[in-house]
């Protein structure tokens, strides 16, 4: 481990000098972890289409599991994530991000070898474990190697990241497709994977909370059952388009008692997977509703957008990328200066701008029909990139720094939880009004159609993809069902903005009700104060 002096940091620093001078360096190793992890999924949105083609193009994947292979991914993800910034803050965060990066190339390098959806849905499950390992670990180390003055403006290039891996990811996918097999998008993590294990060996330093909890797994497992069974209930559902439906109620109202179950066990732990106490901060817990709110909102947005520019619009999948470059583009140039406008009008007033903006653009997809110019698309893009940058930097800085520097860990894992959890739900929830939307537009179109077998005319209903596949197979008698499964999927996407709206506009009022205001503190008992070098060495 690194020195404890504080030579050439600043007054009062608890960042040893040789971390401190190379504390930007270390942080580009931090954004290759992020990159690897959100590249996995901006990538398999591209690649949907591909892997729902009939063997061997892809895996003759059905919406359903296209959307769990997803959600393996982030459910997993989440409920571990706990455990995950507990083990960090106990054994060490850099062994800790070694071992999820390792794991998570793992699960890439199975991924792209899979034979069926089920077992691309299998590894999907271990690529979420590895991820749930290494992304508290990025943040929980940015916090302990960058002083509360420069933490906003690491944690918004950090963000920025996700920015920048969004803009690779889809191009990557692209471009990958277009020369080699669909498993090629996820064999691409492996040199990132490489390339990121041995900078973190030579850079990265390691820190450990010196008081830390115990593992909690009966919490563990209380959360990935709960979530499991919630969103298995809610995709269950929309493939029915019956959410009265015996299991469907079973399965939610289960998801739901087992979580309302894991909340009372933890306020009674004595070593909880999560401190519920953190949430009577009213900072904390605003920036923690904001970030599940507008990643609802975003992931079922992006969720279905692939399928309107691939499958209405009939773009290539690396056309398809490209089009979703200015959503990036606007977080790399904005999320680095939020602090600057945070600064000037308070996070409160930004972030609900931020929200308002991006419910603006959610409401904006309203436009687009099967011929509208797509340059519209690409200012709504822009916009709600623009819209995000203003809300993930001020809102992940407010709840790192709402916690105490030694529990980065369980903070940064609160932070994933939420937004993955939100993800997850958003793609669930408005993956299943999606379905259902478009199952009922679809449904008098495909029941004209003479010779059509009941289970054929089911499966064809699913999704535009499948009526589109039916279509196909027609030939010539089967391009009447091509206009009207497109207009379907068009009414059934603006039925599914317009709630990515409306949840973006709750995320406003949450943030506007409860984020502090210009001058407001959320900070945690020990903000940065000055401390003797025994102190600061003990809170490595």
């Amino acid at each position: 481990m690194a020195t404890s002096t504080t030579q050439g940091a600043p007054d009062g620093s608890g960042v040893p000098a040789e971390i401190h001078r190379r504390r930007w360096a270390i942080l580009v190793v931090l954004m290759f972890s992020v990159l690897v992890v959100v590249l996995d999924n901006s990538i398999l949105n591209v690649a949907m289409k591909t892997i729902a083609s009939p063997k061997p193009t892809g895996l003759g994947a059905t919406q359903s599991q296209l959307e769990w292979a997803i959600n393996s991914y982030t459910l997993v993800f989440a409920g571990l994530l706990f455990t995950a910034g507990i083990l960090g803050d106990r054994i060490g965060r850099k062994k800790v991000l070694l071992g999820g990066m390792a794991v998570f190339g793992m699960g890439s390098v199975l991924a792209a070898f899979s034979g069926s959806p089920g077992e691309l849905i299998g590894f999907r499950v271990l690529m979420g474990l590895g991820a749930a390992f290494v992304m508290p670990a990025t943040l929980a180390i940015l916090v302990n190697v960058f002083e509360r003055e420069e933490q906003a403006k690491a944690i918004g290039i950090w963000v920025a990241a996700v920015g920048l891996a969004i803009a690779i990811g889809p191009i990557t996918g692209g471009l990958l497709l277009e020369h080699f097999w669909w498993g090629s998008v996820f064999f691409v993590n492996v040199p990132v994977v490489i390339v990121g294990l041995i900078a973190m060996v030579m850079l990265v330093p390691d820190s450990r909370d010196p008081a830390p909890g115990r593992v909690d797994p009966l919490g563990v497992l209380l959360s990935v059952v709960g979530l499991v069974l919630l969103v298995y209930g809610i995709i269950k559902g929309g493939q029915l388009a019956d959410f009265t439906d015996a299991q469907v109620l079973a399965s939610i109202g289960g998801g739901l008692a087992v979580l309302a179950l894991f909340v009372l066990h933890e306020k009674r732990s004595d070593h909880p997977a999560i401190d519920v106490g953190y949430f009577r901060n009213p900072a904390f817990s605003a920036a923690i509703a904001a970030v599940a709110l507008v990643f609802f909102a975003l992931m079922g947005v992006t969720f279905f957008m692939v399928f309107y520019t691939q499958s209405v619009r009939g773009y290539s999948a690396l056309q398809s990328g490209l089009l979703i470059l200015p959503l990036a583009v606007a977080q790399l140039i904005f999320a680095p200066r939020a602090r600057l406008v945070v600064e000037r009008f308070g996070a409160r007033a930004v972030c609900t701008c931020g929200m308002l903006l991006v419910a603006a653009t959610m409401s904006g997809f309203l436009l687009l029909g099967v011929d509208t110019p797509i340059i519209v698309l690409e200012v709504l893009f822009f916009c709600q990139g623009a819209g995000m940058a203003h809300i993930m930097p001020p809102v992940t800085t407010a709840i790192m720094q709402a916690l105490p520097r030694q529990k980065a860990g369980s903070g940064s894992a609160l932070n994933n939880t939420f937004r993955q959890v939100g993800g997850a739900l958003g793609v669930a929830v408005l993956g299943s009004v999606l379905s259902a939307a478009y199952r009922d537009g679809i449904r008098d179109t495909l029941a004209a159609v003479p010779g059509l077998p009941d289970s054929v005319r089911r499966s064809a209903g699913e999704s535009v993809e499948a009526t589109l596949g039916v279509a196909e197979k027609l030939g010539p008698k089967g391009q009447a069902l091509v206009g009207p499964a497109q207009d379907a999927f068009v009414h059934a996407m603006h039925i599914t903005a317009l709630g990515s709206a409306g949840v973006a506009v709750l995320g406003a009022l949450v943030v506007l009700a409860f984020l502090p205001g210009k001058g407001a503190s959320g900070q945690a008992p020990d903000d940065g104060r000055p401390r003797s070098r025994e102190e600061a060495s003990a809170h490595r």
